[in-house]
């Protein structure tokens, strides 16, 4: 149950899965999470089932109750087929022409040198928008007394820099899903330099914040979809570490921004940061062009969609006096043809504009709105830490300048790197070992994993660990001490939040695998309000109530986030799935 049966005949397995119509859930890419309407597998995705995160409770009990086929994990196991290439003239994307990588078929079937270069490339892009948000801080005294503003007004800049990096992801994701990934990266990135370059020019306080803001917008994009194009083209099994090396760029963005910031401001002026920002969009969109073909399989129909919704309202039955009219085939061309043009652009413009933002309604889903909060948590602790090490490494006892303050951003980009290089291989690790415990194998023998799997001794000592590494660095920082202690307090935290962090936003993406974009958009959403709150009272509350308690109210609240996401994920994700399965099963039946 959950699959076909196998014949000796191979190909009877290819054919009986292209025939069947509503699929099993272990069948398909589609999460139980998700919708009720999972696309059809091919041969492959049969094979790939086991190792897919979206299989339903039924088939785990099942193969568990039975003596499993035990799987060879040999070398010649995990053996790729051939990539098949899709002719150029036939690539998908804008100037898909110049790309030098092929557009595949299958991206699964890419090589990994290829998997890498595609996973470098949208780590880098990755880079762009939480660097910006950043930057400028060693600038923002210099930008008030150039354009004469408040310190409160010039901050607005990065605040709603911020919440456009929350609102613009919603858009991309959806484009993203119709357009394709890679016209989406080319456009964006595009649009990002002309705004960066603007920003450069600005003459006055309100070009620059509106400037700010659509280059935050415009950057956002690699933020929601960036992780899609991770999970197309590595599978569930190899995607820990993998998307450990993508979050790199939005993690170490923030702190190595102002490094450079402080480096540029203090030498050329604030100006040259912002050069700097559409020297590094120039760079991005080449790199892009060139190494970024089209990852997404299938394409959502829009336009076909809406046609077809457009036709079937105008042509449907009408209800009159309470009977029934049927509509005539004479004479309602050119009436009719009208109304469905009209129902079509309507509909076209809902589609685009208004549905992405219905993708908020996955957060009524337990284990998505458990993993986008915690993440959040996690992620707006870094932007407090980012404005303290500003406020307070300037003024006594320090007095750092604006280099040496820049460079205490160091120690948690050395945490986030060897939480990101060893902290993905280890997840994978554990991922197998819980399905080889639990005698979780499907029919051919293939380990079934599942997306809690990942929440185990990694997140234990990490949820641990940053929590109190905040704690460590507030009352240090508070008291003055030597500048060693807080700079450690700070590499624990970079290596603590990393981990939870990247396994977090890796189970996004396996509890919604048809929508993975849109589950990294709606992380994007939540974690980049949080940072523009931590942005706007950060300061006040440094003033207000010192390092010192700021930073273990901070702790004890992910501390007490993090108790309670493992508890819930261990003792409510299978009722959660079996729960979402029978709803699909429901809605299914209803159909």
């Amino acid at each position: 149950m959950g699959g076909p049966s196998q014949d000796k005949d191979t190909g009877s397995v290819k054919e009986r899965a292209s025939d069947v119509t509503i699929p099993s859930p272990s069948l398909t890419r589609a999460s139980i999470f998700d919708g009720p309407n999972p696309e059809p597998v091919d041969d492959r995705d049969v094979e790939r089932a086991a190792s897919h995160s979206s299989t339903d409770s039924h088939v785990s009990h099942e193969s568990a109750s039975r003596p499993p086929l035990r799987p060879t994990f040999s070398r010649a196991s995990s053996i790729r087929r051939d990539a098949v290439k899709v002719p150029r003239n036939q690539r998908r994307g804008l100037l898909a022409r110049f790309a030098v990588l092929p557009e595949v078929t299958n991206p699964y079937d890419l090589n990994n040198k290829t998997k890498w270069t595609i996973t470098a490339v949208v780590a880098f892009a990755a880079v762009a928008a939480p660097m910006g948000s950043t930057i400028v801080f060693p600038a923002l005294n210099d930008i008030s007394r150039v354009f004469d503003a408040s310190p409160v007004i010039t901050n607005m800049s990065v605040a709603f820099y911020m919440l456009s990096m929350s609102i613009f992801p919603l858009w991309w994701s959806s484009f993203s899903e119709t357009l394709g990934r890679r016209t989406i990266y080319i456009t964006s990135f595009f649009l990002y330099l002309i705004f960066n370059i603007l920003s450069a020019l600005s003459v006055n306080i309100s070009m620059f914040i509106v400037m700010r803001i659509l280059s935050g917008g415009a950057s956002a994009s690699v933020q929601a979809v960036g992780a899609g194009t991770v999970a197309d083209v590595w599978e569930v099994r190899e995607r820990g570490r993998a998307m450990g090396y993508f979050y790199l760029g939005p993690l170490c963005g923030p702190l190595l921004a102002p490094i450079l910031g402080g480096v540029l401001t203090q030498t050329l002026g604030w100006r040259a940061a912002l050069w700097s920002q559409a020297v590094y969009g120039v760079i991005l969109w080449v790199a892009i062009v060139l190494f970024l073909p089209e990852t997404l399989k299938n394409r959502r129909p829009v336009k076909e969609e809406a046609e077809a919704e457009a036709i079937a309202s105008t042509l449907s039955t009408e209800q009159k006096d309470g009977g029934t009219v049927r509509p005539t085939l004479t004479r309602t061309t050119t009436k009719q043809s009208a109304k469905i043009k009209a129902k079509k652009y309507t509909s076209i413009l809902r589609r685009w504009f208004l549905d992405p933002l219905k993708i908020i309604h996955h957060l009524q889903k337990p284990p998505v709105a458990i993993s986008v909060f915690y993440a959040s948590m996690t992620f707006s602790s870094l932007y407090f830490l980012n404005i303290s090490i500003q406020q307070t490494f300037q003024k006594s006892p320090y007095n750092y300048n604006v280099l040496i303050v820049g460079l205490l951003y160091i120690p948690n980009s050395v945490g986030y790197f060897i939480a990101s290089i060893f902290g993905g291989s280890w997840v994978d690790r554990i991922m197998k070992r819980e399905a080889q415990k639990a005698n979780r194998y499907d029919e051919r023998g293939r380990l079934i994993f599942l997306p809690e799997d990942r929440m185990r001794e990694n997140i234990y000592m990490a949820a641990v660990m940053f929590p109190i590494a905040l704690i460590w660095y507030g009352w240090t920082a508070e008291k003055g001490v030597n500048i060693a202690a807080p700079m450690v307090a700070n590499f624990f935290f970079g290596v603590g939040s990393m981990l939870v962090f990247g396994c977090l936003t890796t189970m996004l993406t396996e509890f919604m695998p048809k929508q993975s974009s849109h589950g990294i958009a709606l992380n994007n959403f939540v974690r980049n309000i949080f940072s523009c709150i931590a942005g706007i009272v950060g300061e006040p509350a440094i003033v207000g109530i010192g390092n010192g308690w700021l930073f273990t109210i901070l702790g004890l609240w992910t501390l007490v986030a993090g108790i309670f996401s493992l508890w819930a994920m261990k003792y409510f994700a299978r009722r959660w799935r079996e729960a979402a399965a029978e709803q699909k099963k429901q809605e299914v039946e209803m159909k």
